[in-house]
């Protein structure tokens, strides 16, 4: 006797797969967009408790700045790479409905002469406001993304925030703030670096400074000497004679208390080549603390492995590549002025520090507003 057919047989299966997420309430988003020397990079995200969960992202190479240094122009071609990038941002904002946002150009478009023509270009032909920040506005925005990492040992601070077109230092005193609020107060110097009338205790902003080279620029000015160990060198000391307004607390080289917090690209791929990374982990590098000697091990395998060798390491990445040793001159000039084995790597920037302080001035993370 032939067996029975099961009832319900031949029917479509039920999807096994997990439903999709809820779309999260468009009332509740914010975005960032920074538009840099050579790379423009956005976040969508909604606040949770005291931090946000990323919904969306989007990051690419522009190379805005490119021959900047030679003609003191935006490139036609630079731009509409550009336009083309941030018509994709656009469409990403429109699709998630975003209401709350704050999109801004740093070095590359504070120095074009044709800036203003190049803003008025993204309005028409991608359907967004770009705004120019300052150089002040910028290095405190990328202070405040900082804040987590901030020890509460800590009772002096350098945020270094090496971009595509300037490098940013904001050397902050915590030592009259009491060691539980050492993080909160760094994020409340979202409201300015000299504000008053905080019934907090305030961290005090020592000196800050914003040179105008980044990986980008600084490879630039170089770009003639042939020679790799030789032209880095030149990079590293020319970065530091441009620190000669910068010294807070020069002759005070005192490693207790003190830590330096390093945010860029350049950070953050010298951290995955220390721990061996072929393929990037951000919950691995944000956070992760680094000696200089450390560091500088790093460096040295770099220079060893020469352009060719740099180009093909799948740590560096060949977007990075090109980049990573004008970046790597920065950070060796930074780490001979200020010694120091409490390096922490930060993987957060000007992005994060935007949608914290449009988060904070709105009150929606769980401390409330700061």
């Amino acid at each position: 006797m032939a067996p029975k057919r099961p009832k319900g047989a031949g029917a479509f299966p039920k999807p096994v797969e997990s439903p999709a997420p809820n779309q999260p309430d468009p009332s509740e988003l914010y975005a960032a967009l920074d538009l840099g020397t050579n790379s423009c990079r956005m976040l969508i995200a909604q606040p949770k408790g005291s931090q946000f969960h990323v919904v969306d992202s989007f990051s690419k190479t522009v190379q805005l700045g490119a021959r900047l240094e030679q003609t003191g122009r935006l490139s036609r071609s630079s731009m509409q790479r550009t336009v083309q990038a941030l018509r994709i941002c656009q469409q990403k904002l429109k699709r998630h409905n975003v209401r709350r946002m704050r999109l801004v150009a740093t070095e590359a478009c504070r120095r074009a002469t044709n800036a203003r023509q190049f803003i008025r270009q993204v309005k028409r032909e991608a359907g967004l406001e770009l705004e120019i920040i300052q150089p002040e506005e910028e290095a405190r925005l990328a202070v405040i993304s900082c804040a987590p990492l901030v020890s509460t040992k800590t009772e002096q601070l350098l945020v270094v925030d090496i971009g595509g077109g300037s490098t940013e230092l904001v050397w902050i005193d915590l030592t009259n703030v009491p060691r539980v609020d050492r993080p909160a107060a760094i994020m409340r110097l979202h409201s300015g670096f000299h504000s008053s009338g905080n019934p907090f205790p305030a961290a005090r902003v020592v000196d800050w400074i914003s040179v105008p080279l980044g990986v980008a620029t600084l490879r630039d000015q170089f770009s003639d000497v042939e020679d790799d160990a030789a032209r880095f060198a030149l990079m590293s000391w020319y970065f530091e004679e441009n620190l000669t307004d910068f010294s807070p607390y020069e002759h005070e080289q005192v490693r207790e208390g003190f830590q330096i917090i390093g945010t860029s690209g350049t950070v953050t791929t010298v951290a995955a080549s220390h721990l061996g990374l072929k393929r990037y982990d951000r919950t691995k590098v944000d956070g992760l603390r680094m000696s200089s000697d450390q560091i500088d091990t790093v460096i040295r395998d770099y220079l060893s492995l020469g352009p060719i060798g740099r180009r093909k390491d799948p740590r560096i990445g060949r977007d990075r590549q090109a980049l990573i040793m004008s970046g790597s001159a920065i950070l060796q000039a930074l780490l001979r002025c200020w010694p120091t084995d409490r390096l922490s790597v930060a993987d957060r920037g000007l992005r994060e520090g935007l949608l914290y302080a449009q988060m904070s001035a709105d009150g929606v993370l769980e401390q409330g507003p700061y």
